[in-house]
């Protein structure tokens, strides 16, 4: 495994599957910890205070890595979690910047219930997982960053179709999330754009409705059109309640 997709993997499953908060936080992170999920303070000593508590009231954790990107200097993971046997089910993503020595020193993410629905083939977590066509990844980063910038930030509705067959593409939500179209138009910002072969990663910052999302959208694309799609987002918090810097 590669050594940076370790040390994200490993800080989730000793330190939140397995318990050792203080001992995996303080040996996967760096000179810093730059935190940018609202509820946790900056830093080792904001990690231990979070999730101390949770560990306690949630003795019983299943957590399984879905999918993995590795892009560079980040890491990125879309994250399956069952607490207590099912009083709780979450998606989270995570997007995870590295230092030279491969260590942790900023964390973005995205988390929301996981919804169990009729078709288990289009859930938010199904689908495929594998790798390919690493000799493309530049070439996907671009044109996810095309139709990300053109679609869905400017809303020309017109060059929806050079990217994405509509009436072929599979897409992985929460039923209440609405179809990608819904969105066209509302990204404010592509915060990042990552990738590995045939996958893609973008976080942005989504307005719609008079209400700010954060969202990751997982693209799988062959022969660069976009064929699948993961969507994860949540609504971000009024600033009064955050504890750090913001989502981005």
């Amino acid at each position: 495994m590669n050594s940076k997709l370790a040390t994200a993997t490993n800080l989730y499953m000793e330190g939140i599957r397995d318990g050792n908060a203080k001992e995996a936080i303080t040996k996967y992170t760096g000179r810093r910890y730059t935190q940018h999920s609202t509820g946790v303070r900056n830093g080792v000593e904001g990690f231990i205070e979070f999730f101390e508590p949770f560990l306690v009231r949630c003795p019983i954790r299943d957590i399984r890595v879905i999918r993995s990107i590795v892009d560079g200097q980040y890491v990125f993971l879309q994250v399956f979690q069952d607490i207590n046997n099912g009083d709780a089910k979450w998606v989270t993503t995570d997007l995870f910047d590295t230092d030279s020595n491969d260590k942790i020193i900023e964390h973005w993410d995205v988390i929301s219930a996981y919804q169990d629905v009729n078709d288990s083939s289009s859930d938010q977590i199904s689908g495929e997982t594998e790798i390919t066509d690493l000799e493309a990844t530049e070439d996907n980063k671009e044109r996810v960053r095309e139709f990300l910038c053109d679609v869905m930030v400017l809303g020309q509705h017109e060059k929806r179709d050079t990217f994405v067959d509509a009436t072929q593409l599979v897409t992985h939500a929460a039923p209440d999330v609405g179809s990608l179209d819904s969105y066209i138009g509302s990204y404010d910002q592509v915060f990042k754009i990552i990738g590995q072969g045939n996958f893609v990663v973008a976080y942005s910052r989504v307005c719609k409705d008079n209400q700010e999302l954060a969202r990751f959208d997982i693209f799988r694309l062959k022969d660069g059109m976009i064929e699948e799609l993961w969507i994860n987002q949540e609504p971000v918090l009024p600033k009064h309640e955050w504890v750090n810097g913001g989502k981005f």
